[in-house]
């Protein structure tokens, strides 16, 4: 018996916000200090550094939980199953359903219980819960419908990452910039062909001097209520972290699957920064002493931005939908899916299709 991932779907918000629409912020410095440089600099580097050139934010009227119903609605779809044969529900976020303009976080119920209602499913066994990895979130939910199907718990598993860190972010910082909105679903069955299907994965949560590399806290502003908290980060701290360790997890996985590294045609890896991204990669490859292959890793977050625990399942859905230029996947193809987070958690899965 193997999980096997079935359908996949996405939703990606319609606002558009471009590098431009930042030129009226007043960034400061974490000690409330201004820049020596003007915003054209700082947006430029930005861009150069990150790769980032617009990101998406959620409509007023959408919250996380509306925006993963509508990423789960075309999995789905894309599966071909009936939703009242779903066992499990799992959402992957961070900061719960955060309404425009407010502060608060609602996590009461539970998100995956909001998917269940929309999506108006009757069925009692199907289970409905949340998880919080940081962004690897999404994989990690890929990782726990996997043990479920080997335990013969479920057969059928919903796994969703959404969020809306646009309304979480301090308009001062320049790691504002950076995040953005979305969701991404898939639907992970039981099959009997173990030809295909999770080949094996990887988990790893370093907690000692790691575990607030990223953070909540105050606005950069000391003008702004004190009380009020925004997503941080310490971003070149989280650079040297995912150099360091995501490789090793990445081979973890892979040499636990027996599958040599010639046989991967595609790294999924959470867009987070194109610059890391791609040095991840590298390094990677230099485990095995191997040159990188062209168009070995798709990239969305040059148009997206980063979503969080959305970004991998969104350009897993864009890939397989033939919606990145030179990348698709076949069947037979080996890939993986890795990711990187708040915690610090790492994760990755070896997946043939």
């Amino acid at each position: 018996m193997t999980a096997e991932i079935i359908g996949t779907g996405s939703y990606i918000p319609n606002i558009k916000k471009e590098n431009k629409q930042f030129s009226g912020n007043r960034f400061l410095n974490a000690d409330g200090s201004s820049f020596g440089s003007n915003n054209t600099v700082i947006i430029e580097k930005f861009k150069t550094i990150t790769g980032i050139e617009e990101r998406r934010y959620a409509e007023d009227h959408f919250n996380a939980s509306d925006l993963g119903y509508l990423a789960a609605e075309k999995a789905i779809e894309n599966a071909g199953i009936n939703s009242e044969d779903i066992d499990y529900i799992i959402f992957a976020h961070n900061f719960g359903d955060v309404k425009n303009n407010a502060i608060q976080s609602d996590i009461l119920p539970s998100l995956a219980t909001r998917v269940k209602h929309l999506l108006k499913i009757d069925n009692p066994n199907c289970v409905a819960y949340d998880i919080l990895f940081g962004c690897p979130g999404w994989i990690e939910g890929v990782i726990q419908a996997k043990a479920f199907i080997k335990a013969k718990i479920a057969k059928t598993v919903l796994v969703i990452g959404s969020e809306t860190l646009s309304r979480v972010i301090d308009k001062h910082d320049r790691d504002s910039m950076i995040y953005s909105d979305g969701a991404g679903a898939c639907i992970v069955q039981a099959s009997s062909n173990t030809e295909s299907g999770i080949l094996s994965h990887a988990s790893q949560t370093f907690a000692k001097k790691e575990a607030y590399h990223l953070f909540f806290g105050n606005s950069y502003d000391k003008n702004e209520d004190p009380n009020v908290r925004y997503i941080k980060m310490y971003g070149r701290k989280i650079y040297e972290f995912a150099l360091t360790h995501v490789p090793n997890a990445m081979k973890i996985a892979l040499d636990k699957s027996n599958v040599d590294i010639s046989e991967v045609k595609k790294v999924f890896i959470h867009q987070a920064n194109e610059k890391m991204d791609e040095a991840i990669i590298k390094r990677f490859y230099r485990l095995y002493k191997k040159p990188v292959p062209e168009f070995i890793m798709p990239m969305s977050i040059h148009k997206l931005g980063n979503s969080s625990v959305a970004t991998v399942p969104t350009l897993l859905d864009l890939v397989l939908n033939n919606k990145i230029e030179n990348h698709t996947v076949e069947k037979g193809d080996v890939i993986i899916l890795a990711s990187v987070g708040a915690g610090m958690n790492i994760n990755a899965i070896v997946y043939r299709y």
